[in-house]
């Protein structure tokens, strides 16, 4: 049996965050389980898009943008969201 490709309308839509810290890649997870839980973890399908040594580009699910924006202030080490986008074009300019 083989599966159809999602159309578009069925498919999650994603924001992209440009977020700066330190420790981005362990921090962002640990901070957002702390916050959410792990259900919520789930739901807000975290990926990372890129990493370098103070910034990182995480993908996440639109509706769950503002509980990732709040997770990420609350948490005790400091983490800045600096841009939110739509596409990677525009969380660039």
């Amino acid at each position: 049996m083989v599966l159809k490709p999602l159309k578009p309308s069925m498919r999650e839509n994603k924001r992209y965050l440009l977020v700066e810290g330190k420790n981005l890649k362990e921090n962002i997870e640990k901070a957002i389980l702390e916050f959410i839980g792990v259900l919520g973890m789930s739901k807000t399908g975290l990926g990372f898009i890129k990493t370098d040594k103070n910034s990182a580009i995480i993908s996440v699910n639109r509706e769950e943008v503002d509980k990732v924006r709040a997770s990420l202030c609350v948490f005790p080490e400091k983490m800045q969201v600096k841009r939110v986008s739509g596409t990677l074009k525009g969380l660039k300019k």
